[in-house]
């Protein structure tokens, strides 16, 4: 893999390239990303169950890679900006500091009736990795995730 590791929000274009090579290179963040924790929270008796600041500061970017890493696909948008993949995408939360965590799919996909489940299973790899999580569900029973990291 060339260039910079950008994680995948769930809001870009389908990956291209080698899905290996993808792979590995998210494995080699999440292992950085821990490495962090240990580093910042070495004073913890389990220093990787708490965020350290650098994903307190990029929370979005943070989550992304911790949900991708637990092998959990993200959605995608085609050229024309529509869903083209079943996936988790993360936004900005309401609270400084916090995620939306929501399960997007392409119309007909059955994203909706599979929301729940998915969103539980970001849930419990967030919970894991010091990243609390509520389920919310809005209108038209749209569900979503609002993630903050424990202090």
């Amino acid at each position: 893999m060339k260039g910079t590791f950008e994680v995948d929000t769930g809001d870009g274009r389908p990956p291209s390239g080698d899905a290996s090579e993808r792979a590995a290179a998210v494995r080699e963040a999440m292992e950085g990303l821990l490495q962090i924790r240990r580093l910042m929270n070495g004073h913890l008796t389990d220093p990787s169950s708490r965020p350290a600041d650098w994903e307190r500061r990029q929370p979005v970017r943070a989550v992304a890679l911790v949900l991708e890493a637990a092998g959990i696909p993200p959605s995608a948008v085609d050229a024309d900006g529509q869903c083209c993949a079943t996936g988790y995408r993360v936004r900005p939360g309401e609270q400084l500091g916090s995620v939306r965590v929501e399960w997007l799919g392409p119309p007909g996909s059955g994203a909706a009736a599979g929301q729940h489940e998915a969103l539980q299973r970001c849930a419990r790899v967030l919970e894991g990795l010091g990243w609390p999580a509520l389920e919310y569900r809005g209108a038209r029973r749209q569900r979503w995730l609002e993630a903050e990291p424990v202090t």
